[in-house]
């Protein structure tokens, strides 16, 4: 969870033409799969793109995010650049220790929305509290799953004949016979 201290401050709205008025809020965020879902239901396109996102979708992903209760939505608008920087570096942060060899893999081009992600976790097994997780955590999880139900790697012919040759020499061994 990242809590962020958002200012008190007067706006000026261009729109309208009147001053906003910002009151000091510390918000709680959380980067997870619910907070992904209610934006892409939102927006109707997929958050996990290469696609920059507008200011207004950004914005309105951190509203998604925001765990605090009965926040004024004039919050928002006094996000400073200190507070974006803050929920893009959490946003990135892989929040586990867990690493993988193939990390420059080529990716499909599947996109890949919040419901693929659900389907993922269904079809791994894998608990639906944890669609509250940061997301970076829970993609973590689901890649450990999935390789780990990979079956193992087939041997080479060549690693079958030395693995019976080192059998058939124990065996031998083991009985006192020579063939």
């Amino acid at each position: 969870m990242l809590k962020i201290f958002v200012p008190s401050g007067e706006l000026f709205d261009e729109l309208s033409g009147r001053f906003i008025t910002v009151n000091g809020r510390e918000l709680q965020l959380e980067h997870s799969l619910v907070s992904i879902s209610k934006w892409e239901s939102r927006w109707k396109k997929p958050f996990l793109s290469d696609q920059p996102k507008s200011r207004e979708e950004t914005m309105d992903y951190v509203r998604c995010m925001t765990i605090s209760q009965n926040v004024d939505p004039n919050v928002y608008l006094g996000l400073s650049d200190a507070n974006v920087n803050a929920v893009n570096k959490y946003i990135d942060d892989p929040m586990t220790a867990t690493t993988f060899k193939n990390d420059n893999k080529k990716s499909s081009r599947q996109i890949v929305t919040s419901e693929i992600i659900y389907y993922w976790m269904i079809s791994l097994g894998i608990p639906m509290e944890c669609q509250k997780w940061h997301l970076n955590r829970l993609l973590a999880l689901i890649r450990v799953c999935d390789e780990k139900n990979q079956p193992g790697r087939k041997k080479s012919r060549k690693d079958i004949i030395a693995e019976n040759r080192a059998l058939n020499q124990m065996r031998r061994a083991k009985s006192g016979s020579r063939g």
